[in-house]
């Protein structure tokens, strides 16, 4: 007997199904990015840290991440941070941590940099297509931290509004209101483009498009020990709600998911175990309707699919919808750029 027999493998068409179901948020997830650049298909940031070509992290560095009981690069920055100011406050005479603090964001910078799509391969197609189908909703979730929906919003900013202030970049909730027609374009894990203080208060780092990505190795590698990277990379999804927690801006975005109302597309995102604190804040949303998109893989894997994400709302009110992931602009394959060897 097939597996997930009570489940067929029939996925409806986005064009059909958006015009019955009108979406007002859109949860976007790795798949999305993947379908643009299959480098961003990598089990861990953490494991790419330990061998990328150019200074990888030493042993020394791992120990540092195994004595915290993390593989999660904010947390592991931002205590070498503390430890130095401390070092310095009780005149403690040791550059270690400001040492394995460089080191790890060099590791970290170089690993990033070697997964990313260059800028120089975005084609204006494709930012054009992102920017107008973001622009169609109320609220864009990104759980990603690439910079392509960055990319996508400057294409044609006027349309969006994310949060954060000018000419600073600093985290105003006042904003998103100045701009109520805009798309509010929300970073649920932070972003390349972002950064945190000691304080927890996030700060979007203000460049154009072709220096985004080389401004994230200039501001994180020869800068004071002030601004750590802010972005939820991997790890379980307790660590991912501990990194929540301790920022201002990514607690606001959490609270705008938990209330969202109505229907919501989640478009290339697995919904897995480790991003457990965003199908809790789903289950606890006033939706009544998820548009899921399933990539057309085989109709064993349709059918796995509709078994993953039933069983996680399967004592909610929730309708759930299945559509195609091809037949949504997002997941157009003209849009995927071959990878460079």
């Amino acid at each position: 007997m097939t597996p997930f027999q009570e489940f067929d493998a029939e996925l409806e068409d986005w064009n059909t199904l958006r015009t019955r179901t009108p979406c007002s948020g859109l949860l976007l997830g790795n798949g999305a990015s993947m379908a643009v650049w299959h480098d961003f298909y990598y089990d861990s940031l953490f494991e790419k840290a330990k061998t990328v070509a150019e200074k990888p992290l030493s042993q020394t560095e791992l120990s540092v991440f195994e004595a915290l009981g993390t593989r999660n690069f904010e947390h592991t920055l931002s205590a070498l941070k503390t430890a130095s100011k401390v070092n310095k406050a009780l005149a403690i005479n040791s550059a270690s941590p400001r040492k394995r603090y460089y080191a790890i964001k060099e590791a970290l910078i170089n690993c990033t940099q070697d997964v990313h799509i260059p800028w120089r391969l975005m084609r204006p197609d494709t930012l054009g297509c992102w920017n107008e189908e973001l622009a169609r909703y109320a609220t864009v979730y990104c759980s990603n931290y690439d910079l392509l929906t960055p990319w996508a919003v400057m294409h044609a900013p006027k349309a969006f509004t994310d949060a954060f202030g000018t000419p600073h970049g600093t985290f105003e909730p006042a904003a998103v209101q100045a701009k109520s027609r805009a798309t509010r374009v929300l970073y649920l894990h932070g972003g390349l483009h972002l950064v945190k203080n000691q304080e927890g208060k996030a700060r979007k780092i203000i460049a154009n498009e072709p220096n985004l990505l080389s401004n994230f190795a200039i501001n994180h590698s020869i800068s004071a020990l002030d601004d750590v990277p802010l972005f939820v990379s991997e790890t379980s999804s307790d660590d991912k709600r501990k990194s929540i927690r301790q920022c201002d801006y990514l607690s606001w975005c959490h609270q705008q998911l938990m209330t969202h109302k109505d229907a919501l597309c989640i478009f290339g995102h697995s919904l897995g175990e480790q991003d457990r604190h965003l199908i809790d804040a789903l289950r606890q949303a006033p939706l009544k309707t998820l548009c899921l998109s399933i990539y057309p893989r085989s109709e064993a894997f349709i059918r796995f699919q509709k078994n993953h994400y039933s069983s996680l709302f399967a004592d909610t009110k929730l309708t759930l919808r299945f559509f195609n992931s091809k037949t949504h602009p997002l997941g157009y394959t003209a849009h995927a750029v071959p990878v460079e060897a």
